[in-house]
C-alpha cells in the first residue's frame, strides 16, 4: 500500500512539474471542455458541412456554397478578418448530378457504382452487352484495338472477397499508443512513418500504410493515362472499373485531370465489386447480358482559381503573432466529405467558435483556414503558404514567416485524438506533454516523435513552421469511409468530435498564452520542384 501510495504521489509531483513549466491554467481547461461539451455545435456544423453542401469538390457549386455557408456562421460567432481567400489557378471543377446503373439481362437488378471525376456524362442512358477488356500493360492495347468503339467496356478482372473476419472499426490499443511514442530506428533521412497494422479491408490508398515505393504510383499513374487516351481514341462509350471495397462500399476517386490541356476521360465509373463480379462471371460463363448507365457529369472551366475559407480571433499584447488552426475543405464525389474531411473542418470551426465564446482575450491572434485542393495535393495550403510565408523552393522568408508560433491540423477521420505527431520537433515534446497531462482521462496522452504523411501541416512543416497532426482513433477511415460511397454524416463520431474540439481548443489557448512561440526546427534547405513525371497525388498515396 505504501509503495503505491508512493507512486501516485511522484506521479502528482511529476504532472504538478510539467503544469508549473508551462504555467498551464487548469480553469481555463474546465472552461474549454464545459463548453466543447454541453454546448457543442460541431454536428450541427457537420451536418451542413454534408447533408446539405456534400460533397465538396474544389471548384465546384457545392463548394462554393458550403464556403459561404462558413463565413456566414464564422461572421455569426463574432469572428474577424472573414473572407474566402483566392489562389489559383486550380483547374477544371466536376461534379455529377445523376448517375443510373442497371443489369438488364438476364434479370434485373440496379448496380452500386460511383461516376469518376473528370469524365465526361453519357448524354442519356447508354445500354448494350458489356465487353471484357482487361489490360494491365500498354501490350493489352494491341489486342483490343478496333474493338471498342460504342461498348461499354471492363477493364479489370473479377476479384475475389474474402469473408471479413475482423471488425471494420479500431481504436488504437494501449500497447499501440506506447508503440506510438517510441521512435523507429533511424533511416538515414529522418524519421519514418510506421503505423500499427491497417484494419481489415484497407489498402495501401490509405494513411495506414507508407508511401509505395519510388516510382510506383507514377509509374501506376502513366499507365493510367495511357489507357485513358487508348479509351477515348477507340471511341468507348463506357468505362467500368471494379471499386475497391466490398458490401457496397466503393472506393472511387478519378479517372481524369483537372488539366485542361488534358482530354476528359470517357464516361467513367467504379461499380461495387460484388456486381462487377455477376457480370464478368455471366461472361465468362458466355450467358447474354446486357446493362444500362446513365450519367450526368457537369464540367466547370470558366473559374480557374479556388478559395481558402479564412476567418481570426483577434489577439492582445502579441496580436500580431499568429496560431493557426486548419483541415481541407474539399472531398472526393462519392460521399458527401464526412469523414474526409468535414469532421476536421466541423471540428476546427467548433475550436474557434469555443475560444470566442469564453470572451477572454488571448495574446496572439488565432486564425483558422480551411483548404481547398487538399485531395489534388495539398494544393490549398500550399498556395496560402507561399504567399504568407516562404516558397518552399526557394526558401525567401516573407515578414510573416517569424509571426507563426504552431500550425494544428485535423485530417484522418473521425476518431477522437489520441495525442500528436511532433514531427521529428524535440523541442516541443516537454511543451506538449505539459499540455497532454491533464487531458489523460480524454484519453489524449501520447507525443511521439514520428512524422506523419499526407496532410496541409506538411506545408507548413516544409518551410520552417512547427506544423502538427494529431493521432487518432482509426475507427473505420481506411475500411469503410476514406473516398468512398459512405463517407456520410452518419459514419461520423459525435463524442468523438467534442472531445477533439476541446483538446485542440486547449492547446491553441495554451500556444496562444505561452511566453514564447513554439520552437522551431532549424529551417529546411530549399527543394526544387519535382520533375512532373515524378510529382506524386497526396490524395492518392495517403
Amino acid at each position: 500500500m505504501f509503495r503505491h501510495l508512493l507512486l501516485l504521489a511522484i506521479s502528482a509531483g511529476c504532472l504538478n512539474s510539467l503544469l508549473a513549466a508551462e504555467n498551464t491554467n487548469l480553469g481555463m481547461l474546465n472552461r474549454i471542455k464545459t463548453e466543447a461539451f454541453d454546448n457543442s455545435r460541431v454536428m450541427e456544423h457537420a451536418f451542413y458541412l454534408t447533408d446539405v453542401y456534400g460533397p465538396r469538390l474544389t471548384n465546384t457549386p457545392n463548394f462554393k456554397s458550403a464556403g459561404e455557408w462558413v463565413a456566414k456562421r464564422l461572421n455569426e460567432y463574432g469572428l474577424s478578418n472573414v473572407h474566402l481567400e483566392p489562389w489559383g489557378p486550380y483547374g477544371r471543377g466536376w461534379s455529377f448530378s445523376h448517375y443510373s446503373g442497371h443489369l438488364i439481362e438476364p434479370q434485373h437488378a440496379p448496380l452500386i457504382g460511383v461516376p469518376l471525376v473528370w469524365s465526361r456524362g453519357t448524354s442519356g442512358p447508354v445500354s448494350g452487352e458489356p465487353m471484357l477488356a482487361i489490360m494491365r500493360t500498354e501490350a493489352d492495347f494491341e489486342k483490343y484495338k478496333g474493338k471498342l468503339k460504342g461498348r461499354i467496356v471492363l477493364t479489370d478482372p473479377g476479384r475475389t472477397l474474402e469473408v471479413q473476419t475482423s471488425p471494420p472499426s479500431r481504436r488504437f490499443s494501449d500497447a499501440e499508443l506506447i508503440d506510438q511514442s517510441t521512435p523507429v530506428e533511424p533511416t538515414g533521412s529522418g524519421f519514418t512513418v510506421h503505423e500499427p497494422a491497417p484494419p481489415a479491408g484497407s489498402t495501401p490508398f490509405s494513411p495506414f500504410f507508407t508511401a509505395p515505393a519510388a516510382g510506383g504510383t507514377a509509374r501506376i499513374r502513366a499507365f493510367r493515362n495511357k489507357m485513358r487516351q487508348f479509351l477515348i481514341d477507340e471511341g468507348a462509350a463506357v468505362w467500368v472499373q471494379i471499386g475497391r471495397g466490398d458490401g457496397g462500399t466503393v472506393f472511387a476517386q478519378s479517372a481524369g485531370s483537372r488539366d485542361m490541356k488534358e482530354a476528359l476521360s470517357v464516361p467513367a465509373l467504379a461499380l461495387a465489386a460484388e456486381h462487377y463480379n455477376r457480370i464478368v462471371r455471366l461472361i465468362a460463363m458466355k450467358i447474354p447480358v446486357k446493362v444500362e448507365f446513365d450519367i450526368k457529369a457537369d464540367i466547370y472551366e470558366n473559374s480557374l482559381d479556388s478559395f481558402n475559407i479564412v476567418g481570426e480571433i483577434p489577439g492582445g499584447g502579441k496580436k500580431d503573432q499568429l496560431v493557426m488552426v486548419g483541415a481541407h475543405f474539399d472531398s472526393w464525389q462519392g460521399g458527401t466529405g464526412a469523414t474526409d474531411n468535414g469532421a476536421g473542418s466541423a471540428v476546427m470551426m467548433e475550436v474557434m467558435r469555443v475560444l470566442k465564446s469564453l470572451h477572454t482575450e488571448m495574446d496572439r491572434t488565432v486564425r483558422i483556414v480551411l483548404w481547398s485542393g487538399e485531395e489534388g495535393g495539398l494544393l490549398g495550403s500550399k498556395a496560402y503558404v507561399k504567399a504568407h510565408f516562404a516558397d518552399p523552393e526557394k526558401m525567401n522568408l516573407m515578414p510573416e514567416h517569424s509571426k507563426v508560433s504552431a500550425y494544428y491540423n485535423y485530417d484522418n477521420g473521425t476518431g477522437k485524438v489520441r495525442g500528436v505527431y511532433l514531427q521529428g520537433n524535440d523541442m516541443a515534446r516537454p511543451i506538449f506533454e505539459s499540455w497532454l497531462a491533464p487531458l489523460k482521462d480524454l484519453g489524449a496522452a501520447t507525443a511521439t516523435i514520428r512524422d506523419t504523411a499526407g496532410t496541409d501541416h506538411l506545408s507548413f512543416d516544409a518551410v520552417g513552421i512547427p506544423g502538427f497532426q494529431f493521432i487518432q482513433d482509426q475507427i473505420e477511415y481506411a475500411s469503410r469511409t476514406h473516398h468512398s460511397n459512405m463517407d456520410v454524416y452518419d459514419r461520423l463520431q459525435k463524442g468523438d468530435l467534442m472531445q477533439a474540439s476541446a483538446v485542440i481548443s486547449y492547446f491553441v489557448y495554451n500556444t496562444a498564452m505561452r511566453a514564447d512561440p513554439v520552437p522551431r526546427k532549424p529551417l529546411p534547405k530549399a527543394k526544387p520542384a519535382p520533375k512532373p513525371e515524378a510529382a506524386a497525388t497526396t490524395s492518392g498515396t495517403r
